[in-house]
């Protein structure tokens, strides 16, 4: 990923996760920190306190992108092909989901992969995760959709396929 499309995915999650700075209890009740870290996962560096600092926040994320992305590659070679806003979808998936998560979604990955993106929209909207993440899928299936990233989506969208 590019560095001006990699900052613009780290936008996105700390819009789209949060940023915190002492754990909380996500959505699924798994605690965590800085920005959407699972802490039962991916625990603290040895001798880190709390509040964080903004430039642990940023050390905690770069590793947590590094190891979605290198899953991707391992999982879903074909996804650097993508272009970048639809890469930064697949990656804001993975990092919501875990790669494994995003795995599941055998029809949206298999229209993604043949460029049928409305396709690939409609399986993403028709889910449970996007039930769950509200707005959150709704911005990335119209971007998966439409190859443009928005900051909101026009009201009552749905997919075209």
């Amino acid at each position: 990923m590019d560095p001006t499309n990699l900052a613009l995915l780290i936008a996105d999650l700390r819009r789209d996760e949060g940023v915190r700075y002492s754990p909380y209890m996500d959505t699924t009740g798994h605690l965590s920190v800085g920005v959407g870290r699972n802490l039962t996962v991916f625990p603290l560096p040895a001798g880190w306190t709390y509040p964080l600092t903004d430039a642990q926040v940023n050390q905690l994320l770069t590793q947590d992108l590094q190891n979605t992305f290198a899953q991707l590659d391992a999982k879903l070679p074909w996804w650097r092909t993508l272009d970048a806003v639809r890469q930064r979808v697949i990656a804001n998936m993975a990092f919501n989901l875990g790669v494994a998560g995003l795995m599941t979604f055998k029809t949206a990955l298999g229209a993604m992969q043949r460029g049928s993106y409305a396709i690939a929209a409609a399986a993403m909207l028709n889910s449970q995760w996007a039930r769950q993440v509200g707005m959150r899928a709704q911005r990335l299936c119209y971007a998966m959709e439409h190859d443009v990233m928005l900051a909101v989506v026009p009201p009552v969208y749905s997919s075209g396929a």
